[in-house]
């Protein structure tokens, strides 16, 4: 098999091998038995291209059974919830008109060159009265599928993301419901293989902290420990991330979101037909080996949410 996978910089494979368990030399051998263990799936049909699969080896530390069961738990939710989770369009006239506003941007530099990838909500940026949070959503989870494909950094290194909620309002925060909230919380730890390192609060406003305990005991320990509600203080946020590694708009040296947009316009131009094809991947719980999922007891609105037990 002749491997087609991008290099990594001699950087990037030295943390590869230290923090993710790979090892160069078996990854063809790795990549073999996981799609050889989907072959064996009647109901699951993904993506198997080599550069799709090594992001869900990596971001499972080479775990293969945590890659299998986090490759399943990504195509069951994009099955079940489409209109969360699997982005088929991103030419729609809606989409465009949200990323060109700017609410959401992967900077174009890691933090210190070499670490994390950084990126910025601003839910202020948009009106609930023309959008709801989901339609905003849909443009993050697309630019979260490109990073899967083609950031690196974001997949051996991790992401920090930071939500700043300036110009926002109590409706910006209402729009998010427990069940909206219980649905991308476990997509993004349980079925992403991106590895979230951070995620910082700014600016936050009235009302914030009834949504914001909603959310935190969703998430696992670990990453409850890696929240920060920094309010008004930016120096709080500098001391974690220095800002020079924040864009020009924030008095940093990490690109404009001007230019972050523009380049993004042209990625979702490049990816049109990639996730055109998203409409032919999936799962079918009909031919699911074992006992069909309990969707509306999982996610629920009422009790908590309980684990997918998927493998």
């Amino acid at each position: 098999m002749s491997l087609k996978i991008r290099p990594l910089s001699p950087e990037l494979q030295q943390a590869a091998k230290e923090q993710l368990n790979e090892v160069p030399e078996r990854i063809e051998a790795d990549l073999e038995a996981f799609k050889t263990w989907i072959k064996q799936q009647p109901h699951l049909n993904p993506r198997t291209d080599d550069q799709f699969l090594i992001a869900f080896l990596r971001g499972c530390k080479f775990s293969l059974e945590r890659a299998k069961s986090k490759l399943d738990k990504y195509y069951t939710l994009r099955t079940k919830y489409p209109e969360y989770f699997n982005i088929t369009d991103v030419d729609d006239p809606k989409f465009r008109e949200i990323h060109r506003l700017g609410a959401i941007v992967y900077l174009p530099k890691p933090l210190n060159d070499n670490g994390p990838r950084l990126a910025i909500m601003r839910s202020g940026l948009y009106s609930v009265d023309k959008y709801h949070i989901m339609d905003v959503m849909r443009v993050a989870q697309a630019m979260q599928e490109i990073a899967m494909m083609e950031d690196d950094y974001a997949i051996i290194k991790g992401v920090i993301f930071i939500m700043d909620m300036k110009g926002a309002t109590p409706g910006h925060l209402f729009q998010m419901t427990p069940g909206m909230a219980k649905k991308m919380t476990v997509f993004s730890e349980e079925a992403v293989p991106l590895r979230p390192k951070a995620q910082h609060f700014i600016h936050t406003i009235p009302g914030f902290e009834q949504i914001f305990n909603m959310f935190k005991p969703m998430l696992s320990k670990k990453l409850q420990g890696r929240l920060y509600v920094h309010g008004n203080k930016m120096e709080l946020l500098t001391e974690q991330i220095p800002l020079k590694y924040l864009p020009k708009e924030y008095g940093g040296e990490n690109g404009s979101v001007e230019e972050i947009v523009a380049e993004w316009e042209k990625k979702f131009d490049q990816y049109s037909d990639f996730f055109k094809e998203n409409a032919n991947y999936g799962t079918d719980e009909r031919l699911r080996p074992g006992n069909p999922i309990d969707f509306d007891g999982l996610f629920g609105t009422e009790g908590s949410f309980r684990k997918l037990d998927v493998d």
